[in-house]
């Protein structure tokens, strides 16, 4: 599902050799290597970590070439599901080149996003339209329940999780 060539292209056009990539993301060059020539699939943590290293926002590598509507009808936006993972990133945003990245994240209970908190460049806020969701931001805990909203720099190392018995539905904005 992944195109790591396409990250390989994205890397090079940037002028950025894999030891550069490396140093900005925290990530090894054997496995930046392997993500690019489709050996592994990255984690959701990781691929964030790459994302904002490159400054592309994540639908990027998900999108269809060529696409310049301003409207995404009903049914038809994009869904991001990585391997290993009952998270799924419905892309509401059409403009895949904008500063503004907008998702709805659907996250299964008992799913967390991240093993481990994960930062990276820009601001998120989100806000809860369905279940609940713990999210764990630098040393503190929130707890958000439907109708809750919350925002951050994302600098500050972040984690989601669903405690609850239900999908967890929210609205994620991410400016770069």
């Amino acid at each position: 599902m992944f195109n790591g060539a396409e990250l390989r292209e994205i890397r090079k056009q940037k002028q950025l050799t894999l030891q550069n990539l490396a140093d900005k993301t925290g990530l090894s060059m054997s496995l930046l290597s392997q993500i690019e020539r489709g050996l592994v699939d990255p984690t959701v943590g990781t691929f964030w970590k790459i994302c904002s290293a490159l400054e592309v926002p994540i639908n990027h590598f998900f999108r269809v070439k060529d696409d310049h509507e301003p409207v995404i009808r009903k049914g038809l936006h994009k869904i991001i599901q990585l391997k290993n993972t009952m998270t799924k990133y419905h892309v509401l945003t059409p403009l895949h080149e904008g500063k503004i990245e907008f998702l709805l994240i659907e996250i299964e209970p008992g799913e967390t996003l991240e093993q481990e908190q994960i930062s990276h460049s820009g601001e998120e806020c989100g806000y809860i339209l369905q279940g609940e969701l713990k999210v764990l931001l630098a040393d503190r805990e929130y707890h958000l329940y439907e109708g809750d909203s919350i925002g951050f720099n994302s600098t500050s190392p972040h984690r989601f999780i669903n405690p609850g018995k239900s999908a967890s539905l929210a609205v994620w904005a991410r400016a770069t």
